[in-house]
């Protein structure tokens, strides 16, 4: 059976051709960790993830920190005996890494992240095998990702409103500051006119009277969708929205694992979650959040972190595949945001938010190139394995 003999994981800036501002952050790089991982049989893998410590509580270097202490030193040495068992195992994960390695309560969603695809991409590999939701392989469904845009400057807003319209997009989400919104969404509204599929994300930067004058003003403007109007934790406050408006409460921050997930469907706090695999512990996590968002009878839209590479656009059409009843698609920006990306093909959505070819290959399907890579690399931890193994939870893992 194939089992994990190395893993390199490295901190990594891609640079952006344009700086992106939101209301939570501002960045001119990806900030990135990428998880190389080796099998004994020569099979080479990785896995992607964008720590951010306002959406999952990790900063980058708390991260790779915990995974190089915690989680690398316990997979060196896992073997798998089929690609079966591979989904098993992180499919129990949940998101997470086991118990007996990690506190649960312990921040640690965007870490488990790039183990999950890692795994996935390297054993996918090992076994000769495409990584596939679902028994039989399937390509996303008819489907067209949105724009977002940044309202930071109005002239830079402006300039990409109208590259927007020039380039057929019908679906666009703004990122939005608290006492710009309604101006901003009359420019737009102005702009690419009555069809377009306008929404709004407040990345948590309204207060409740704010956010419930905004979106009634917002309403005139046929704008329904608010993504994340309030803080993340203020649950009552996201409840009152769904109450008293008659918009679509979308949270983001608010939501990465299965435990979030159910307090904001216990509180009645949200109608509809927007599901990132980075946040949300991997390809196989965000699978099941998507699954239990659409039984709870919630909107589903699919997202991604500002920055990611094509890997994690390969990743995300597999979740697309296995979640076509989403209603909003947000990635596969490639090198319209990222001045390099290190893996081809380059994932990258085309005319009126057009989605790219799903990649066909092993694995997820796509190739990193590594010396592309080591240009963006500020930090690097290795680890090789042992030699001996012992049976732990089905699986064998290796130990000195």
């Amino acid at each position: 059976m194939p089992k994990v003999q190395q893993l390199e994981l490295m901190s990594v800036d891609l640079p952006f051709r344009r700086g992106f501002r939101h209301a939570a952050a501002a960045r001119t790089r990806s900030e990135s960790l990428f998880l190389k991982c080796v099998t004994d049989t020569g099979a080479v893998g990785f896995g992607e993830s964008l720590p951010r410590d306002y959406v999952t509580g990790e900063t980058r270097d708390h991260a790779l920190v915990l995974l190089e202490r915690s989680m690398l030193p316990e997979l060196i040495g896992m073997e798998f005996g089929s690609m079966e068992d591979v989904y098993d195992f992180l499919k129990t994960c949940d998101g997470k890494a086991p118990p007996e390695w990690v506190e649960p309560d312990t921040p640690q969603c965007a870490a488990w992240g790039a183990v999950d695809l890692a795994l996935l991409d390297a054993f996918g590999r090992a076994f000769n095998q495409p990584v596939r939701l679902g028994k039989k392989a399937a390509s996303p469904g008819p489907f067209r990702y949105s724009a977002v845009v940044s309202t930071d400057t109005r002239l830079k807003f402006l300039r990409s409103l109208l590259k927007l319209r020039a380039g057929g997009f019908e679906d666009v989400k703004l990122k939005v500051n608290p006492p710009d919104a309604l101006r901003c969404a009359r420019i737009a509204r102005t702009i690419l006119g009555r069809k377009t599929d306008l929404r709004v994300d407040a990345n948590m930067s309204w207060n409740a009277t704010e956010a419930l004058e905004t979106i009634r003003g917002l309403e005139q403007l046929n704008v329904r969708c608010i993504e994340q109007p309030l803080a993340a934790r203020d649950f009552d406050g996201l409840a009152k929205l769904v109450r008293e408006t008659n918009a679509e409460i979308i949270a983001d921050e608010s939501f990465s694992d299965r435990a979030s997930l159910q307090r904001l469907l216990a509180r009645k706090a949200c109608t509809g979650i927007n599901v990132r695999i980075s946040k949300c512990g991997g390809l196989i996590a965000a699978a099941q959040r998507c699954e239990d968002a659409l039984e709870a009878g919630l909107t589903l839209h699919i997202g991604c972190q500002v920055g990611e590479s094509s890997l994690l656009s390969a990743a995300q059409l597999a979740l697309i595949s296995a979640a076509p009843h989403a209603k909003h698609f947000e990635g596969c920006y490639g090198k319209h945001l990222l001045r390099d990306d290190p893996v081809s093909p380059c994932l990258q959505l085309g005319y009126g938010g057009q989605p790219p070819r799903p990649p066909n290959g092993l694995g997820l399907g796509v190739e990193v190139d590594e010396a592309k890579l080591n240009q963006w690399v500020n930090q690097r931890v290795r680890g090789d394995g042992p030699v001996t193994a012992k049976t732990k939870g089905g699986l064998h893992v290796a130990t000195g």
